[in-house]
C-alpha cells in the first residue's frame, strides 16, 4: 500500500490537539527504526525530521549492510554477531534495496591470505545459517579474476567472503514511508525547537514547518532523542526554564567518514575490494556502487557539527594513495566524480577516558548507548546503520522497563518487508526503475515515464526519468532539488557535476508537482562543494 504522504495532511495531523504514545526527533535510521517499531506494536507515534530523511549520516555510510570485519579484529564479538543477524534481516525485508555482495581481500605478503582467511571464517561461524556465502581462499590467477582492476604485482592471492550493500538513503525513506503506512505520523522539513516539560518530566515537543514557520507542540507520554551526531543539542533542550546550570556532559565523539567517487573502470566486475590494514592501521573499501566504485573510508575526529562537512586534505590523500597502492591504475584528483562526507555519532567514554577519545576516534566502539534522563527523556546514539532495527528494539525495551510505554510484545520488524519489496537488480548497476522494486508499475503510470533527464553514459540504463521526480514529490516527500538529486536519485553522491547540470530541470518539475516556485542556487553550490577537493 502507498501510503499518503501530502504535506497538507501531513501537519494538520501534526497540529490535531491529542497525546501521542511516542514522540520521535530525529529522521535519520535509528529514529525511523523506532517509529516503525513503535507504529507496528499498536503505539501511536509523531515523528520529525528538522532537514530531510538520512541527510545526515544516513545517507553518507559505506553502502555496506554488515557485520563489520575491522570490529571482529577490534575484539567486539557482540557487535559483529548482533550485526550480521541485522544484516539478513536487512536482505530478507528490502530485497530491492540491499542485496549480498562478494568481498576480495588481496594478499600482498604471503602469510596474509592464511592469517585474514582464518579470521573471515570465524566471521562466517558468528553469522551462522544466516550466512551469505562461504568464505574460500583463491590462488593469485582466480583472485586477479575476480578483481580485474587489482594491482597484480606482488600479489599473493587472496580470500572472498560475503556481506551486504544496500542503498542507504533509500532505506531511510523505505522506512519512513512503511512507518506511514503503519499508522505512524513522520514529517521531514520540521525541526524540534524545544521541549515541552511539565513538573519537571518532558512531556512533548515543541516543533516548527521549515518552510512556514508555523509552530505545534506535540504532547506524548514518551520523547525519544534520536539525533543522531546531534542528540546533545537536543540533550540541552531538557531544562527548565530559568535553569543556568551547566548543560549535561555530551554523549558523542563525533567521527568524520570520507568518501570518493571514480568510475567503475577502477574497480570493473561484480566483486568489492577490502584491505584490512593500510600503512596506518585503518581499513580501506573500494565497493561497486550504482554504476561507480565508492573508495572509503577514514575515521578522523571532528569537533564540530556542521551539516555538510568537508574533507581534511590528507583524509583524501590517504584514500588516493592507499587505492594506488592496491589497484591497477592509481586514481587521480581528477578522476574524483564526487566526495562526501559524514559524522559518525560514536559514544563518548565516561571519565578520564573521554580526554584521549577526541585524538583516536578509530579505537571507539561501535555499540549503541541508550540514555534515559531524569526527566524522562530518552536519548539513543552510537551504532551502525545495520543494527538501526535491534536499536530501535532496545530504546523501545528501554522505555517500556521505565514504566515509559505500556509493555507489549517485541520482534515485530524482524520480518517485516518494507515498501517496495521485491527482488531486485544488483546494486552495482547504475539507479533506475529497478530502485523501487513492486512501485516500478506505479512509477511508470506518471508523466514522462520515458522522458529521460540523465541516462548513465557508460551503459545507458538506468538514469532518472521526469516521473521519478515527480514520484519523488508525490509519494516520497520530496521539498525540493536536493531531497531528489541526493537522496531520492543518488546523482549527487556519484556525479556531482552532472547533478548540477539536471538541478534547473528538476527544479522545474519539482516546481510544477508543488505549485510554487522553486530554487536550484542553493543545490548548485552544494553540488560545487562535493567536487571540491582540499
Amino acid at each position: 500500500m502507498t501510503p499518503a504522504t501530502d504535506r497538507a495532511g501531513l501537519l494538520a495531523r501534526l497540529r490535531e490537539p491529542r497525546d501521542w504514545d511516542l514522540a520521535v526527533v530525529g529522521g535519520g535510521a535509528v529514529g525511523l527504526g523506532v517509529a516503525l517499531d513503535a507504529a507496528v506494536r499498536g503505539f501511536s507515534v509523531a515523528l520529525v525530521e528538522s532537514h530531510d530523511y538520512a541527510q545526515g549520516t544516513s545517507s553518507r555510510a559505506t553502502k555496506l549492510a554488515h557485520g563489520g570485519v575491522r570490529y571482529l579484529a577490534q575484539g567486539d564479538i557482540h557487535l559483529v554477531r548482533e550485526a550480521l543477524h541485522e544484516r539478513a534481516a536487512i536482505l530478507a525485508n528490502a530485497p530491492h534495496l540491499a542485496q549480498r555482495l562478494p568481498f576480495v581481500m588481496p594478499g600482498y605478503r604471503w602469510w596474509e591470505r592464511g592469517f585474514y582467511g582464518l579470521g573471515l571464517k570465524a566471521y562466517d561461524a558468528l553469522a551462522g545459517a544466516r550466512g551469505l556465502g562461504s568464505t574460500e581462499w583463491l590462488g593469485t590467477r582466480r583472485a586477479l579474476e575476480l578483481l580485474p582492476g587489482v594491482q597484480p604485482r606482488g600479489l599473493w592471492g587472496g580470500v572472498r567472503y560475503w556481506d551486504g550493500q544496500f542503498d542507504d538513503a533509500r532505506l531511510a525513506l523505505a522506512l519512513a514511508r512503511t512507518a506511514l503506512a503503519r499508522g505512524a505520523l513522520v514529517v521531514n522539513h520540521c525541526p524540534a525547537v524545544g521541549l515541552r516539560r511539565e513538573g519537571g518530566r518532558v512531556t512533548g515537543v515543541q516543533v516548527r514547518d521549515a518552510e512556514t514557520g508555523e509552530t505545534a507542540t506535540l504532547r506524548a507520554r514518551c520523547v525519544v532523542n534520536a539525533a543522531g551526531v546531534w542528540v546533545d543539542a537536543v540533550r540541552a533542550m531538557d531544562r527548565d526554564p530559568g535553569d543556568d546550570g551547566a548543560p549535561p556532559a555530551p554523549l558523542v565523539a563525533p567521527s568524520q567518514g570520507v568518501h570518493l567517487v571514480v568510475d567503475r573502470a577502477f574497480l570493473p566486475g561484480s566483486h568489492a575490494l577490502l584491505v584490512p590494514k593500510t600503512a596506518d592501521g585503518r581499513v580501506l573499501f573500494a565497493v561497486p556502487w550504482l554504476g561507480k566504485t565508492v573508495l572509503g573510508t577514514t575515521d578522523t575526529p571532528r569537533h564540530d557539527l556542521a551539516r555538510e562537512p568537508e574533507p581534511f586534505a590528507d583524509e583524501v590523500a590517504f584514500i588516493l594513495g592507499e587505492a594506488g597502492r592496491v589497484l591497477a591504475r592509481a586514481p587521480q584528483r581528477a578522476d574524483v566524480r564526487s566526495i562526501w562526507v559524514g559524522l559518525r555519532p560514536l559514544v563518548r567514554p565516561a571519565g578520564d577516558e573521554a580526554e584521549g577519545a577526541a585524538g583516536e576516534t578509530k579505537a571507539l566502539s561501535r555499540e549503541h548507548q541508550v540514555v534515559i534522563g531524569r526527566s524522562g527523556l530518552v536519548t539513543v546514539t552510537g551504532g551502525k546503520w545495520t543494527t538501526y532495527r535491534a536499536m530501535a528494539e532496545d530504546v523501545l525495551d528501554r522505555a517500556m522497563a521505565r514504566g515509559l510505554l505500556p509493555r507489549r510484545a517485541g520482534g515485530v520488524t524482524a520480518r517485516l518487508p518494507l515498501i517496495g519489496a521485491a527482488p531486485g537488480r544488483p546494486l552495482g548497476e547504475p539507479p533506475g526503475e529497478h530502485l523501487y522494486g513492486s512501485e516500478a508499475a506505479l512509477l511508470r503510470t506518471l508523466p514522462g515515464a520515458d522522458r529521460w533527464l540523465w541516462r548513465d553514459a557508460e551503459t545507458q540504463r538506468g538514469g532518472l526519468s521526469e516521473a521519478m521526480v515527480r514520484f519523488a514529490v508525490r509519494h516520497e516527500m520530496a521539498r525540493g532539488v536536493e531531497d531528489v538529486l541526493a537522496r531520492r536519485c543518488r546523482l549527487l553522491f556519484l556525479d556531482a557535476a552532472e547533478a548540477a547540470r539536471q538541478a534547473d530541470a528538476v527544479a522545474a518539475i519539482v516546481a510544477q508537482e508543488l505549485g510554487r516556485e522553486v530554487d536550484s542556487a542553493a543545490f548548485k553550490a552544494l553540488a560545487a562543494q562535493y567536487q571540491r577537493l582540499p
